[in-house]
């Protein structure tokens, strides 16, 4: 056994024990731990966006760079998303929240054109045709089964979600098989999380047992 004299370990280590205090019982050691991974996490992601996105992005060509390295017109251009995002702070001021609505439904309406095609391409036509198209589907068994196996899955899971008819008949059959597959789905993504998790929990383990005891290598 060799305890570690860096100072570094002994503060992760007394972090660490105060997030696990949690299983204990809501103490306040567990929530200073919370506060100061909420608080610090905060402050490095503002930092990280103001240096990597916000001043290089709009501040340094807005107000550094002078006309010779930025146009009048991208000048002017740029004034658009700056008013946006002032207008998240007016949620502070009952006078003028409602503002905040615009740059609300801005990033809500970009981010649903943006993602929802891209998910599609991806998620389900990429992922049909690379199934279908598959060298040798007709000649195993086995890959044609499970080609046809994801076909029905998702057929029968995007009719699950059409509501323009009762679900009656072939429709009621299709979409309680789409249940099923969306549970296997659902199952499956709630058992990887908790994989992760589990690794993380291991990670924190060997971390006291081998950083802070030295009780293993």
């Amino acid at each position: 056994m060799h305890v570690s004299t860096d100072i570094l370990t002994w503060v992760a280590v007394v972090l660490t024990v105060g997030i696990f205090s949690f299983l204990w019982k809501d103490n306040p050691f567990y929530k200073f731990c919370e506060h100061l991974f909420v608080g610090i996490s905060l402050g490095y992601f503002i930092s990280l966006t103001w240096y990597n996105a916000v001043y290089p992005d709009l501040f340094r060509p807005l107000f550094v760079q002078p006309l010779s390295e930025v146009s009048l017109g991208n000048k002017l251009l740029f004034i658009i998303p700056l008013l946006l995002g002032l207008c998240y702070f007016c949620r502070f001021i009952p006078r003028v929240s409602w503002l905040v609505r615009f740059p609300m439904a801005f990033v809500l309406g970009w981010g649903a054109g943006v993602t929802i095609p891209a998910v599609l391409q991806t998620s389900i036509i990429r992922q049909m045709q690379g199934t279908f198209l598959t060298p040798g589907i007709f000649a195993r068994w086995d890959v044609f089964l499970w080609a046809i196996i994801s076909f029905v899955g998702v057929v029968c899971s995007v009719l699950y979600f059409f509501f323009s008819r009762e679900h009656k008949g072939a429709l009621k059959v299709a979409s309680e098989t789409g249940i099923v597959f969306l549970m296997v789905g659902f199952g499956a993504s709630f058992g990887y999380t908790v994989m992760a998790r589990m690794s993380l929990l291991i990670g924190r383990f060997q971390f006291l047992l081998r950083d802070w005891l030295g009780l293993i290598q």
